[in-house]
């Protein structure tokens, strides 16, 4: 009785699924004109590729881990004062949404003795886009929407 409930069972799928997977020409040529309808034919007039020259720059002194997100998301153990420069290509869609830089400083030995956030900034195309002093009030990150 099992095994007869098993077939049954099998029988029905096969069949459900070939029900499913068929068309006809008519549903084709309507499904591909919905389509051609809902996408773009072609990019948006400010839909050219942009290239930007981001610099991330971390102050202080001695050694710190330094967390970043240009492309992708990395961590270095770098020696203070730090500066990393990269070029990052953004197409027209990421350019209407925006790409978030950020960069996040380890800790650094302050001018008191105390553990602070080490001073970070962020430049876009050599202009200075954000910053933060660093110590043990703040944000302790830099970050920047790029469009």
């Amino acid at each position: 009785m099992r095994r007869a409930t098993t077939i049954t069972a099998l029988v029905a799928a096969v069949g459900l699924m070939t029900a499913c997977g068929s068309s006809s020409d008519d549903d084709k040529k309507e499904s591909a004109d919905k389509g051609a309808a809902t996408s773009p034919s072609k990019p948006a007039s400010d839909g050219q590729d942009k290239t930007y020259e981001v610099t991330f720059e971390v102050g202080g002194e001695g050694k710190s881990s330094v967390y970043y997100n240009l492309d992708t998301n990395r961590s270095e153990q770098v020696t203070l004062p730090w500066k990393k420069s990269d070029k990052l290509t953004l197409n027209s869609t990421e350019r209407k949404v925006g790409i978030i830089v950020s960069i996040v400083p380890g800790s650094v030995k302050l001018s008191n003795g105390q553990l602070g956030a080490a001073p970070c900034s962020i430049s876009v195309d050599g202009k200075k886009v954000a910053e933060d002093p660093g110590g043990v009030e703040g944000k302790h990150m830099c970050e920047y929407t790029l469009r």
